[in-house]
């Protein structure tokens, strides 16, 4: 009996490539996103636990170092702290949570943040040479591990983006000698050696960081997904504001009930509520449509949200220490410090939160709205400085600056105000309807 035809053998062809391609995917750490939506992870909102404590503790620091030098050193903190977020973001957006490797890189990179947190209120202090050291070393054997470890990661998986990562690496390589060193020297040299140190890590991503040798890296390289981008950074809002809540709930408890302390708590809480009117009711929803629809989202990630974030975070941070100073002062005069830090506050998250939405804004302007609110906030504080005012009525002032500043942007922009004073039958200019129409008329050209 002849034996029966034996079967061919597949060929390589276009399904074999496939199932390579299925294989490659299946092994992969990174999202491969394409630039479309990367939902935030459980791991993510995990990670991010470490940074409420961390913010808590910046917010303690400020609140008992209230003088010019404490507020530099603040703020350098800070710097750290935001640095090493908004990097372990930019990785997230590239790499996937739910792969095991990565899994493991983000929970040491959570751990070292916490041991960052701890050492972070004696940073600076005199003889804590120990916790100094374990801030700077945390802070920078991160920043330098994670972008080596994603180096790997990236050349593992043939990413086109892994010298950008190198290169990164780099960057964060030649700051790592100042943080140790100032970690270890004393007083002004210390904080004159972070300093330095930071500027070079914030630098990093303006000049595009060019490495001899290896050139320079171009926005077009960071391809992330515009809107996990918008959505983290929207979480991190969130987190800055609940220490406002935090605050002003935990000095209420624990102090007697009066109608002096609930004035102030109403006060507190009024504010907490406008800074998140005034940046998810506009900002937030235009900036994430902005991003996930824009030819260089890199270049957008950069400036709208790496940087312009940062005032935003901060000023909600310096108004939560002068939330704490109003319910402990509620029934006194302001002092100046309680009159810097919530003007203070105020200013940097307006000025922010107005370079944000100019990104984001059609017309690309600074908000009207905001400028007004800014100069209003220099006159109370000025007028503050200059003339006695009880604590309450800083308090009340700045809540009626803010809450003027929301009523003004969502009546122009759900609308406008020409509009709805003819719908209630006032007279308008014609001026004023002209305008109107023209800007709206630019409005639409834009979005075509």
């Amino acid at each position: 009996m002849a034996a029966p035809p034996e079967a061919p053998r597949p060929r390589p062809g276009i399904g074999a490539a496939v199932a390579a391609a299925e294989r490659q995917a299946r092994r992969s750490l990174l999202r491969n996103h394409g630039g479309g939506h990367a939902p935030v992870s459980n791991l993510e909102l995990f990670f991010d636990l470490v940074f409420v404590f961390a913010i808590t503790q910046i917010s303690g620091f400020l609140h008992h170092h209230l003088g010019l030098s404490g507020l530099i050193e603040g703020t350098v903190v800070f710097l750290a702290v935001w640095w090493v977020w908004m990097y372990t973001t930019w990785v997230t957006n590239w790499l996937n949570p739910d792969r095991l490797p990565v899994r493991i890189l983000l929970i040491a990179l959570m751990l070292g943040s916490l041991a960052m947190a701890v050492a972070l209120p004696d940073a600076f202090a005199e003889g804590h040479a120990n916790k100094a050291l374990l801030f700077a070393g945390c802070y920078a054997g991160m920043q330098l591990g994670r972008s080596a470890t994603v180096s790997w990661f990236f050349h593992r998986d043939k990413a086109p983006n892994t010298r950008n990562m190198v290169r990164i690496s780099c960057w964060f390589a030649a700051s790592l000698p100042l943080w140790i060193g100032g970690a270890v020297a004393d007083g002004h040299i210390r904080l004159g050696m972070w300093l330095i140190a930071l500027v070079i890590d914030y630098s990093g991503p303006f000049a595009l960081y060019r490495v001899p040798g290896l050139g320079q890296s171009n926005t077009s390289d960071w391809n992330i997904s515009g809107s996990h981008m918008a959505e983290r950074c929207s979480l991190f809002i969130i987190i800055a504001l609940g220490e406002g809540i935090v605050v002003t709930g935990g000095s209420f408890a624990s102090e007697p009930i009066t109608s002096v302390s609930i004035a102030a708590l109403l006060a507190a809480f009024l504010t907490s509520v406008l800074m998140w009117w005034l940046y998810f009711d506009m900002g937030a929803d235009r900036g994430a449509r902005m991003i996930a629809g824009h030819a260089q989202v890199g270049r957008v990630a950069r400036n709208a949200y790496t940087y312009l974030h940062m005032p935003i975070v901060l000023g909600i941070i310096v108004f939560a220490v002068g939330d704490a100073l109003v319910m402990e002062q509620a029934g006194e005069t302001a002092s100046h410090e309680l009159v810097l830090v919530q003007t203070g506050g105020a200013l940097l998250f307006l000025t922010g939160l107005g370079l944000f939405k100019r990104f984001s804004n059609t017309l690309g302007n600074f908000p009207m709205s905001h400028l007004i609110a800014v100069g209003g906030f220099i006159a109370l504080g000025v007028t503050a400085w200059l003339t006695p005012l009880s604590t309450l009525s800083i308090a009340h002032w700045g809540g009626a600056i803010l809450l003027l500043t929301a009523v003004c942007e969502w009546v122009s922009y759900h609308g406008g105000w020409a509009e709805r004073a003819v719908a209630i039958g006032l007279p308008v200019p014609q001026a004023m309807l002209d305008r109107a129409e023209a800007r709206r008329a630019r409005v639409e050209a834009r979005r075509g």
